[in-house]
Parts: structure tokens; sequence; C-alpha cells
């Protein structure tokens, strides 16, 4: 069983390799422009599904560990939300526009700056404080409970839901059943 330090920090691997990636720009070698903007939306579609799936269970279950753990975990815990309701908006936005579009584009760079600030806050700041209080037992529970709640997310951000772990943990699975769906008839469900 991986603890909740490997199963973030594997989304968070995934997450840096994605922006890596379209930072890049879309790939140029033998491909038709409709080629790449749809290789560039199919990442774009993969990158928001991993961060709605991956706020969400943080939401439900990390951070109410790290405000209960930590001792100053109220106020990393409020800053990571911050961060991630900012994410949510831009990440929403972001379905409604097409590669190669200005505002697309502007949108995309803005947001792959603020991933890389918040990802490394958690695993700067907010990891070494929680593993310096947190029973390896419990950091196994809490990896197990996060794998288990990725299954059911949502996968699309919803920046309107309150980030609160009681609304969050009974509206998930509901949530993310209709965001499967919903990109099963939109067609986002191939990416």
């Amino acid at each position: 069983m991986a603890n909740v330090f490997e199963v973030l920090e594997r989304d968070h691997q995934e997450a840096k390799r994605l922006l890596l990636e379209l930072e890049g720009g879309p790939p140029t070698t033998g491909l038709t422009e409709s080629q790449r903007a749809s290789a560039r939306k199919y990442r774009v579609n993969h990158l928001i599904t991993l961060l709605s799936k991956h706020e969400a269970v943080e939401e439900q279950y990390f951070w109410p560990t790290v405000r209960e753990l930590v001792p100053n975990g109220n106020e990393l815990a409020d800053h990571a939300i911050r961060q991630e309701q900012r994410a949510k908006f831009k990440l929403n936005d972001l379905i409604d526009f097409e590669p190669g579009e200005f505002r697309y584009e502007e949108m995309l760079t803005g947001f792959i700056n603020d991933a890389r600030e918040h990802i490394a806050f958690e695993e700067e700041q907010v990891f070494p404080e929680l593993r310096l209080v947190i029973h390896p037992e419990r950091a196994v529970e809490l990896g197990t409970k996060i794998e288990r709640a990725k299954r059911m997310a949502p996968t699309r951000p919803h920046p309107h839901t309150p980030p609160t772990p009681g609304v969050l943990k009974a509206t998930s699975p509901f949530v993310g059943t209709a965001d499967r769906i919903r990109d099963l008839v939109t067609g986002r469900a191939r990416h």
C-alpha cells in the first residue's frame, strides 16, 4: 500500500510532465495544424481530469489531516485551498476554449505557472511538516482513502462547490458520475 505522500507525489509527477509538455507547445514533427491542436487539447483535458480528481480528494482527506496534525496546519491548508480554488476557475475556463486561440494560450500559460507554484508549496512546505507528525500507519491509511476516492472523484473542476470536506464527500460520487457521463456525451472522455 502506498502512503499519502507517494499517492500525491505520483499525481504531482504526472502533472509536472504534462505541464512541461504543454509549456513546450504542441509537437510539430509530421503533424497537421489540426492534429497539433488535437494533441494539445488531449494533454490539457488529461491535466484537467488529473488535477480535478487530485484537488477534490485533497480537500476531502488531505487538508483536514493537515489541519488536525500540523501545528500551523490551518494556515497551510487555507493557503493551498485558495490556490486550488483559483486553479479550478482557470481550468473550468480552459474547457470552453480551443488550442491556438490567444485567450486559451494566455490562460494556459498562467495556469502552468500557478500549478508549479502550488505543487512546490505542497512538496516543499506542507509535506515536510506533515511527515514530522503523521504516524506511518495513518499515512498509509490516508493514501488508501485518497486512492479509493479518486476512482469516483469529479473529472472536471467545480469552482463553485464549497471546498469543505463534508460537502465534497457527500457530493463527489454523484458529481463524478455526472462528469463522466458529460465527458462521454461531449467526447471529452476520448481525451
